[in-house]
């Protein structure tokens, strides 16, 4: 009978600290998101950009925790591989070789305690660099390390 009762009083034991965790204990299974699905939102897949133009890359970064990260990468796509998150395909150009091709690949913190943050960061195209396909890719990490990652086919005319 008293095994019983020791049973009994573990299993409430258990339950009564399991249920009493606080936020800081859960554990984060989720990636953030990246947001690119509002009217401000730029560039957009298969947007075509000037040489020689500024633009600003927008987008809205959400995590049900704490933000961290993200990295921003475009480079050519002149041999048509594909990077593309997006279910649009976009006409490209005729595959070439390269030989001046735009190339950024550059990471940024984002401030410490955001869950939401939207990013508006200047993007000036170079006058000299290749005409054609290129991929934006952003990458977003959360302050556990789960990431998502969003790609875009832009041109450059």
């Amino acid at each position: 009978m008293m095994n019983q009762y020791y049973r009994l009083a573990m299993l409430l034991l258990v339950v009564g600290f399991t249920s009493c965790q606080s936020k800081e204990d859960e554990i984060d299974t989720q990636p953030p998101v990246i947001d690119m699905a509002f009217a401000d939102a730029f560039p957009q897949q298969c947007e075509v950009l000037q040489r020689g133009e500024t633009y600003s890359i927008v987008a809205l970064f959400t995590d049900n925790f704490q933000l961290g990260s993200y990295s921003l990468d475009i480079h050519h796509n002149f041999d048509h591989h594909t990077h593309s998150t997006d279910v649009i395909e976009c006409e490209r150009q005729p595959s070439k070789i390269p030989v001046n091709p735009w190339l950024i690949i550059e990471g940024h913190e984002i401030p410490s305690g955001q869950r939401h943050y939207q990013v508006s960061l200047p993007l000036s195209v170079p006058t000299d660099v290749d005409t054609g396909d290129y991929h934006l890719m952003i990458k977003l990490t959360d302050k556990e390390g789960w990431q998502t990652i969003k790609g875009i086919s832009i041109s450059i005319r």
